[in-house]
């Protein structure tokens, strides 16, 4: 209860300070919308030149692309940590979290919480519903919570392997280019994963599971019954991966050095 309390105070803050610069809002807002925008143009693009890509027509690619959105959205929202290393280990301010009574990764997902970011649940979910209607697809009274499932998981899947990249940072406190390359990598997630060669495949899978983020979820209300073990096991691997991640960031605190020269 003591951590929700804390979350709804900080949220509570948040929205206060967001409100207050209500065009910077906005303009960012617009921007993300835009950013989803050209990648949707960049599928119709594509499928402008072919009917199928490796047996996925184009509504069952934009299907898995609004399906992506969502817990991609929740991720930007919550897990905003692309800047960790220069911010908290370079400039010190890991020393300030770790004066705190609550744990160092809560506080830190707190101060970098972006809530605007939640507007691509609703772009991912209108997208979906696009494709839905002109793939004809059926849904069970289930399938919203199955959804709100492997959203969630694929979430966390994302999380985990920002919060693992994050933690090498209390070995190495030099500036490194590892997130933004993960970032670009994330984008595999947005694609079936069939479209690759087969170790591209596996580290997508296995390595760095971003394929659970979107195309293995997704692909159970699409009815591509070749992928539900996949698409069941994502909650699986958001559990595993989570907890590895934050035993590394635990055991990454205890090897920070401070911010002495």
């Amino acid at each position: 209860m003591y951590y929700f309390s804390m979350f709804f105070q900080y949220a509570s803050q948040y929205l206060k300070t967001r409100l207050t610069y209500r065009v910077d809002a906005v303009v960012e807002i617009l921007s993300d919308l835009l950013f989803q925008a050209v990648n949707l143009v960049f599928i119709l693009v594509v499928f402008g030149h072919t009917q199928f890509l490796s047996g996925w027509n184009r509504e069952e690619i934009i299907f898995i692309y609004g399906f992506f959105l969502v817990p991609f959205a929740i991720f930007q929202a919550f897990f905003n940590i692309w800047d960790f290393n220069e911010r908290y280990i370079v400039k010190g301010e890991m020393d300030r979290i770790l004066t705190r009574p609550i744990h160092s990764l809560f506080q830190i997902i707190l101060e970098r919480m972006e809530l605007e970011s939640l507007f691509g649940v609703i772009t991912g979910i209108a997208i979906m519903v696009y494709a839905a209607m002109h793939l004809d697809l059926t849904f069970t009274w289930y399938d919203p919570f199955v959804f709100i499932v492997f959203v969630l998981g694929g979430a966390f899947i994302y999380a985990s392997i920002f919060i693992m990249i994050a933690s090498i940072s209390f070995w190495s406190d030099s500036r490194t280019d590892i997130m933004p390359m993960m970032y670009n990598i994330g984008n595999y997630g947005r694609y079936p994963v069939d479209i690759y060669n087969q170790v591209i495949r596996f580290v997508l899978t296995w390595i760095l599971p971003f394929a659970f983020v979107g195309v293995y979820p997704a692909a159970y209300f699409l009815g591509r019954e070749e992928w539900y073990v996949f698409a069941f096991l994502t909650p699986v691997m958001a559990v595993i991966f989570f907890v590895i991640s934050i035993k590394l960031w635990n055991k990454g605190v205890t090897k920070y050095r401070g911010a002495g020269n």
